[in-house]
């Protein structure tokens, strides 16, 4: 039997690298929401600076926010390396490694899209770019629930059995699909201004699968216990505050009531309805994934009991 190996320090840099990347994120939106994208005029330069030479000085304002979000990205991409790296040492699971390859290309390509946003001055660049990001973020979440020693030492797959479990997989799955389109939708009103209809309308089905999924996985003690209360019930907690600062995007927004409401309360809630958003993807996200492994051994394989070892 072959043995999976817990590696503290390949938990740990996962957890350290989505942790940045959710603060990349943050950043990401603060750019946005002050319309700093294109404060920083070239790239990969900064005002003909190596963008890691740029005197600090000189970051006030958007150059703050737009430099700042360029070196965020740059540790990101080093922290996704190093994740890698580690993933191909220190994790025998091949399907891990191609995680950690997917996680490479995704943050090379990140770099590529933020940079062609700035020379091509393309808004479909900035589009792109914020959806991509979601998704990365909700795949380094991925790689920390399964390096994770909860994830490689409970050895209770398939608990869940029978026509329930295949509507609870599907559920799920809908549910967080549901979001990241939502996400996209919320992506494309920011940069553009259009497609309030398509972002309601997401908000509303989001709102109501939401409310479904936790219930299914609430409703019986057996699915509770496999699947975990805290993240379903944070999840639903995300969502309630996000309609609250979905509202308020919309009245500082696209209402004359946002003429009466300073630049930065409205950027705060802006900024902070992208980042519940990541929040609420990735916790749906492991939800998911808990409940693939809980109810169908052939959708991601653990080793048994006695393949667990602690580095």
């Amino acid at each position: 039997m072959k043995h999976y190996i817990y590696s503290p320090w390949l938990y740990r840099i996962a957890i350290i690298t989505a942790t940045a990347t959710f603060i990349l994120i943050v950043i990401g939106g603060i750019v946005t929401s002050t319309e700093s994208g294109l404060a920083v005029p070239d790239w990969p330069t900064t005002f003909g600076y190596n963008m890691f030479l740029y005197p600090l000085s000189e970051m006030v304002g958007g150059i703050l926010y737009e430099h700042s979000h360029r070196l965020m990205g740059s540790l990101v991409g080093l922290l996704t390396i190093a994740l890698f790296v580690l993933l191909l040492i220190k994790d025998s699971r091949k399907w891990m490694k191609w995680l950690g390859f997917a996680a490479l290309i995704s943050v090379s390509v990140q770099g590529v899209l933020g940079g062609l946003r700035v020379t091509e001055l393309n808004l479909n660049f900035a589009i792109v770019h914020a959806c991509l990001a979601q998704a990365f973020f909700a795949l380094l979440c991925g790689i920390c629930l399964f390096t994770s020693r909860q994830w490689l030492k409970n050895q209770t797959n398939g608990q869940i059995e029978g026509i329930q479990s295949k509507k609870l997989r599907r559920l799920s799955l809908f549910t967080t699909s549901l979001i990241y389109f939502q996400l996209i939708f919320g992506a494309v009103l920011r940069h553009t201004g259009s497609r309030l209809d398509a972002h309601l309308l997401f908000a509303f089905l989001v709102t109501l699968h939401i409310f479904l999924l936790v219930r299914r996985v609430l409703s019986s003690d057996e699915q509770t216990q496999e699947i975990g209360q805290l993240i379903p019930l944070l999840l639903l907690g995300l969502l309630a505050l996000q309609l609250i600062l979905g509202t308020g995007a919309y009245l500082t927004k696209l209402t004359a009531l946002g003429e009466s409401v300073s630049a930065l309360i409205t950027d705060i809630i802006t900024t902070a309805h992208v980042a519940i958003g990541a929040l609420m993807l990735v916790s749906s996200f492991v939800i998911t994934l808990k409940i693939f492994r809980y109810t169908d051994n052939s959708i991601i394989s653990v080793p048994n009991s006695n393949a667990f070892a602690t580095e």
